[in-house]
């Protein structure tokens, strides 16, 4: 039986598994360059901190998606190197939880975004 790992090797482990989506995912990069731009926009309208936790969580479930997406990618890829119909839908399917988080982030973004952004308008036209 194989030893059970240290607990400070699972952070490595995630870790290691985190730096691999970013170095070889494009859509990872785009999610961070994403929550990257949303953050900076919440610290210039200086959203208060209910928001930027619900931006937090939201951006979190996002990124855990995408992750959990790229697990299941190579799983599939390890289990059927050839193209197979199941193989196919498990991957669209993950894929389809990404969007959806995602959508679901964007909506989020514009309802807190919404009177901020507004009100600079307002403010510049006037």
């Amino acid at each position: 039986m194989k030893p059970r790992p240290k607990w400070r090797d699972t952070f490595r482990y995630a870790l290691e598994g985190i730096v691999l989506a970013v170095k070889t995912e494009r859509n990872m990069k785009i999610h961070l360059f994403a929550a990257a731009a949303v953050a900076a926009a919440a610290l210039y309208f200086r959203l208060p901190a209910r928001d930027l936790a619900l931006l937090c969580i939201v951006i979190g479930m996002v990124i855990a998606a995408e992750l959990v997406n790229t697990a299941l990618e190579y799983v599939v890829n390890l289990v059927s190197p050839e193209w197979h119909k199941l193989a196919k839908a498990a991957k669209d399917t993950a894929a389809g939880a990404v969007l959806v988080t995602a959508i679901a982030a964007v909506l989020v973004g514009c309802l807190l975004f919404y009177e901020p952004v507004m009100g600079y308008i307002q403010a510049r036209i006037h």
